[in-house]
């Protein structure tokens, strides 16, 4: 089947817009976590959902993608408020507050959906599928809701870019000059969850984390300034969920949400190793210059003498 054939089919559209709306949010979201050596935090939040979905089937009665979601939201934003008040008034250190509140959340959830599957319903209502995603079950009507998500966060960003800005970089300094940085900071963890809400149809619960730091973290390669780094995260983000879509709709019978996370632990992979200044192989290449160069000056100063 022709690409120009498929890009017609519904289904397909459905896939494509949402894959590259979830790029979108989770590649400038992800950067502020990067920025802020949280990169568990996704895992943490997508993690966290799970017990959120469960509750949101419980209370509809069935698959309501909007309770659903409402759900993974709310037991998000209370996992990011978990974490931040282990991390603030304990001894703990971040990545051991994200580590306990990912298995705590996750546990919950596990517990919730192994007694939802003996419910009637509950087969139908295909729960399961939040785990590992389902994109092609992505209707137009989730997109709407997907693409309002989307647009809430990243206007909440432009609005406070300058705070948000300097939390990421140097919280001390923020405080002292008088801004809120707790909020901002739990502005910024709940907007990340948004981000995860975004993608538990797409890739679910357990590749989510991926997208959020993968495009980040391929970003930083490539820019030095966080507007630069924003914005190439957001285009790497769109690019790995249109061509893990198009994959997938190319080669029938492999999942989408695990193509969209490969498309984007590939281009994170190629920058970490050809990132020009910053990658692998061109820090291995200007050492094997700056060797032969320094070896020349030895042997100069020898003929010399």
């Amino acid at each position: 089947m022709a690409l120009m054939e498929l890009l017609r089919d519904y289904t397909l559209q459905n896939v494509v817009i949402g894959a590259g709306l979830l790029g979108l949010i989770s590649g400038v979201l992800g950067s502020f976590a990067v920025l802020r050596k949280q990169s568990l935090l996704g895992e943490t939040l997508s993690h966290a959902a799970l017990p959120g979905v469960c509750l949101g089937f419980i209370v509809s009665g069935g698959r309501q993608m909007g309770s659903l979601l409402l759900g993974a939201l709310l037991t998000g934003a209370l996992a990011a408020l978990t974490m931040l008040l282990l991390t603030r008034f304990s001894r703990l250190k971040t990545d051991a507050g994200l580590g306990i509140t990912l298995s705590v959340f996750f546990a919950v959830g596990v517990v919730l959906l192994t007694h939802l599957q003996g419910m009637q319903n509950a087969s139908q209502g295909g729960l399961e599928s939040f785990l590992f995603g389902q994109a092609a079950a992505t209707l137009r009507s989730d997109l709407w809701m997907m693409g309002a998500i989307t647009l809430a966060a990243l206007s909440l960003v432009a609005l406070l870019w300058k705070e948000f800005k300097l939390v990421s970089f140097d919280p001390q300094f923020a405080g002292s000059l008088g801004l809120p940085v707790v909020w901002l900071e739990i502005g910024l963890t709940v907007m990340i969850a948004l981000a995860v809400v975004v993608g538990l149809q797409m890739v679910g619960v357990v590749l989510m984390a991926s997208m959020i730091i993968a495009p980040a973290v391929a970003a930083r390669q490539w820019s030095r300034r966080l507007e630069g780094m924003v914005t190439i995260a957001a285009l790497i983000g769109i690019v790995a969920g249109i061509s893990g879509a198009l994959l997938s709709a190319l080669a029938r019978g492999l999942a989408t949400g695990p193509l969209i996370v490969l498309s984007v632990s590939a281009i994170a992979l190629v920058s970490l190793l050809l990132a020009p200044g910053r990658g692998l192989l061109w820090e291995m290449l200007q050492r094997w210059r700056n060797r032969r160069q320094l070896q020349r000056r030895l042997l100069d100063m020898r003929r010399e003498k």
